[in-house]
């Protein structure tokens, strides 16, 4: 079992920046990749940007404004939100995977105002 607990989330206008951390339950040297996705309203949950062994990944809305990144001292996976847009409101989850299984936390609210 994972726990898995996102914090960072909050209003912010356009072309500002946000941190958001999701710190787990366990050490994350053990997942297999560390991912967050967002959900805006009335939209399907969409993947922002992935990180594991291989590297990193982002969604083409985000690239070269979002950096994701991990720590395995503190066991936390971070995304670093520049230059936000509203249309990078939404929820933002955190998920990571373990042993074929996918682990979500509950969930931060973003909401960039134009």
């Amino acid at each position: 079992q994972v726990q898995l607990v996102e914090s960072g989330g909050g209003l912010v206008q356009a072309g500002g920046s946000l941190r958001l951390s999701c710190a787990a339950s366990r050490s994350i040297v053990s997942f297999r990749t560390m991912a967050w996705h967002r959900q805006a309203p009335g939209k399907q949950r969409e993947l922002v940007a992935i990180i594991s062994d291989g590297g990193t990944g982002y969604a083409d809305s985000v690239k070269g404004r979002f950096t994701i990144s991990s720590d395995n001292r503190e066991n936390t996976v971070n995304l670093q939100m520049n230059t936000l847009k509203p249309e990078d409101t939404g929820v933002y989850y955190c998920r990571v995977l373990l042993a074929g299984k996918a682990y979500w936390g509950q969930g931060t609210q973003v909401t960039v105002s134009s």
